[in-house]
């Protein structure tokens, strides 16, 4: 009930706060309250912060050690056996901010990387459409029509100036998966279709 309502509070605070608000008191407590496994949240009980979107952070939370701490806990979350995934993002783990992180296939050792108020510029391409599942529509994984290549803008951690950066193939899928986290959408609206995957 505790983390129902501490949700709701950060909910409330995004949407009556504005593109510069520092972290809410509810965001504090959300990054420091899990050890190094955070919760991801889940359809439909989680739907008011999972269809929300979301907000860029300011300059000064940019540099603050408490990003720092939500980037170490995303990546232990999205890592973790128990949800072994190749993307996060900010609301699935109770923050409606423009944070993911991606594995990045297409780079020597394909790590994680972190991306900072992203945004796609632009999509371009072939469309494919391939397997989609989300951590939070767990047993359940889709067909989706995304385009190859994306063009994307992002602060690195770290920075404060923008880069920009072409994204082919499956990590180009995984930026428009997360980042449609970031606009309260779900793979499962645009999906060919939808099936259930436990127990098979």
């Amino acid at each position: 009930m505790l983390k129902r309502i501490v949700l709701s509070l950060s909910v409330l605070a995004v949407v009556l706060g504005c593109s510069n608000a520092p972290f809410t008191p509810a965001e504090r407590e959300i990054i420091t309250l899990s050890d190094s496994l955070m919760n991801v949240l889940t359809m439909p009980l989680d739907s008011a912060v999972l269809r929300a979107k979301s907000i860029d952070f300011s300059e000064k939370e940019l540099s603050s050690p408490l990003l720092k701490t939500l980037m170490d806990k995303m990546l232990y979350t999205v890592t973790d056996p128990s949800q072994d995934g190749v993307g996060i993002a900010g609301p699935q783990v109770g923050l409606n901010r423009r944070i993911i992180l991606v594995q990045r296939f297409d780079k020597e050792g394909e790590p994680f990387e972190c991306y900072l108020n992203v945004r796609i510029d632009s999509l371009s391409g072939e469309i494919v459409r391939g397997p989609e599942g989300c951590l939070s529509i767990p047993g359940k994984r889709g067909i989706v029509p995304r385009r190859s290549t994306a063009h994307i803008s992002y602060v690195y951690p770290g920075e404060s100036e923008r880069r920009s950066e072409r994204v082919d193939g499956f990590p180009a899928i995984i930026f428009q998966h997360e980042t449609d986290h970031l606009e309260g959408r779900l793979y499962t609206d645009i999906a060919d279709t939808v099936f259930v995957t436990q127990g098979l």
